[in-house]
């Protein structure tokens, strides 16, 4: 799947000036990866939905499926298309008065598919979500997790090369959540399809995605492998993914952030380095998480506000990432690319 300087602009109208809601969004997302877009309300989120689906047409740019161009396809060829593209939405939009069976077997309906072949397909997809024995329940009759099964099974109904998840999650309680997600990589794994999740919860980014991009206003802001996201110290979303509480201390202490992985160190030598800095300095929070496979840890220190500069020079003399909280560390990092050349430290 791939986007290309992909941008959509909404005219104005009299007094009211045009609204540029996506401006230039370059992604790539290879073949059977899962990849997380990420980005606060107004970020661009939905528009971005409603243009990848071509159920908004760009105003330039182009949105390539599977091969294809969809941006380019005339609306004939385009509902055809679309089928490529599995959906699933935040509350499901199950149809109240068909059975699960038939939820599932309405866009085989849809394209035309013979009965008897509908039925054999609907059973594999219920089987492959783990409600092969409710096919003849009504949505009523199912939890929230069970629905969203339901419309995951559905999604997959035309064999789509890519799974288009919208807040698939925020719905549900965490141990449902969790199960959810663990499904969503279980068919990635045995399908090889890829999936696009559109969260605000980096939880979910956490727990499932390879990769990452956040929007903002439109843009995006960083992009990369989570992996090399989490290294890049100071970056917006390493802080978001390996997030530790601002602490109010007053005007005597200030909180400074120590950042670092243990490709890089090993936690035994920062503490050693913590503890160098005096008995004057104190942790007051801090996390050590693995995510896509680096051990990444976060740390607060409690700091009178006279020794920061000290602090500061001697932590960073043993390599290690830390700024001052207040300082705002969030985007004093550079965005890492997809093409995972490097990381910004």
């Amino acid at each position: 799947m791939r986007l290309t300087a992909l941008r959509k602009v909404y005219p104005g109208t009299g007094a009211t000036p045009e609204v540029v809601a996506l401006d230039g969004i370059d992604l790539a997302v290879e073949r059977g990866r899962i990849h997380g877009i990420v980005g606060r309300s107004g970020a661009g989120k939905s528009t971005l939905i409603r243009c990848l689906t071509v159920l908004e047409r760009p105003t330039s740019g182009a949105v390539v499926i599977d091969g294809e161009e969809l941006s380019a396809l005339p609306e004939g060829r385009l509902r055809e298309a679309r089928r490529r593209i599995g959906m699933v939405f935040q509350h499901v939009n199950l149809l109240d008065s068909r059975t699960v069976a038939q939820n599932v077997a309405y866009p085989l309906e849809v394209a035309g598919v013979p009965r008897a072949q509908r039925a054999a397909r609907v059973q594999e997809l219920l089987d492959l979500v783990g409600l092969g024995n409710r096919a003849g329940a009504y949505p009523a009759q199912l939890s929230g997790g069970q629905r969203q099964r339901v419309g995951i099974a559905r999604a997959l109904a035309t064999e789509p090369a890519v799974l288009l998840c919208d807040e698939p999650t925020s719905a549900l309680d965490s141990a449902t959540t969790r199960q959810i997600l663990g499904l969503i990589r279980d068919l990635r794994d045995r399908l090889g399809i890829t999936v696009l999740i559109i969260t605000h919860e980096m939880a979910v980014v956490r727990e499932i995605c390879d990769s990452v991009t956040l929007l903002d206003h439109g843009r995006v802001a960083e992009q990369g492998a989570v992996a090399d996201v989490v290294a890049a110290y100071g970056s917006r979303l390493a802080r978001e993914l390996i997030p530790v509480p601002d602490l109010p201390l007053g005007e005597e202490r200030q909180l400074v952030e120590v950042a670092y992985s243990t490709d890089d160190v090993a936690t035994a030598d920062v503490l050693a380095a913590v503890a160098a800095l005096g008995t004057g300095v104190e942790v007051a929070a801090g996390t050590i998480e693995t995510l896509a496979g680096r051990r990444v840890g976060r740390l607060q220190l409690d700091v009178p506000a006279a020794d920061v500069a000290a602090a500061l020079d001697r932590l960073h003399a043993v390599g290690l990432h830390a700024v001052v909280s207040s300082d705002g560390g969030a985007g004093t990092g550079s965005a890492v690319r997809a093409t995972g050349a490097g990381v910004a430290r």
